[in-house]
């Protein structure tokens, strides 16, 4: 886990179980409640690192949610969820303290980039970099050093080698998808950052070359995926 907390909070049972389920493969630890009164009460007591509210729930709705939520916490970052896409309803979303406002029907994919670019913003570090050094297969990788070291031979990375063999292990053996990672790390999709991601996939699989397991794919059009 990279120890990023959700409170999710979404009346509608099917949307919300895919949207926790979803969250916690991509390494969330999300909560799901149905109203906005246990929304409040949970997040009463016990700390979290984002909020994703759903607009129209029973008992109390996601605007008002927010405003108590303010209350408690003025920081805390919130992602609205709603059916409602009228200029009016997002003024008035973004006015009770949301910092996004995603309209149905969304992709996961879409929600997934909104969280980790609000993260970023917010100067989140959990979001792209693990507190502790881990394992990628037999290489062990110190995220606050940029030290990735396997036996003997140990690699001093670059911070965006880092941030990128980071966004990867998050995704492992999943699929990471191209504009995702640029957007997250290189915050702009265009050209030349394309072409500065794919010099340091390049080197990121020669560092790995010494494990044969570990391999960083690529799924052609459309992203990488680090198998291991």
């Amino acid at each position: 886990m990279n120890n990023i907390k959700i409170l999710l909070a979404e009346d509608d049972n099917n949307l919300g179980v895919l949207l926790k389920n979803y969250l916690n493969a991509k390494n969330y630890d999300t909560t799901l409640v149905r109203t906005g009164t246990q929304a409040f009460d949970v997040f009463s007591d016990f700390i979290f690192d984002i909020c994703i509210f759903d607009i129209m729930m029973p008992e109390l709705d996601g605007i008002s949610l927010a405003k108590a939520i303010r209350y408690l916490n003025s920081k805390i970052p919130i992602i609205f969820l709603t059916a409602k896409n009228q200029p009016e309803d997002i003024i008035e979303g973004f006015v009770s303290g949301a910092d996004d406002y995603i309209t149905k029907p969304f992709s996961m994919e879409e929600l997934l980039y909104r969280i980790e670019a609000i993260l970023r913003r917010t100067n989140n570090s959990k979001i792209l970099i693990k507190n502790e050094p881990y394992s990628i297969g037999t290489f062990i990788f110190d995220p606050l050093t940029q030290m990735l070291s396997h036996e003997e031979k140990s690699i001093k990375l670059t911070t965006k080698e880092s941030e990128l063999l980071n966004l990867l292990y998050r995704h492992r053996n999943d699929m990471l998808e191209r504009n995702h990672a640029l957007k997250a790390i290189w915050i702009d999709d265009n050209y030349f950052n394309a072409r500065s991601m794919d010099v340091y996939i390049s080197k990121l699989r020669k560092y790995l070359n010494f494990d044969p397991v570990l391999k960083i794919l690529n799924i052609h059009g459309r992203g990488y995926k680090l198998i291991c």
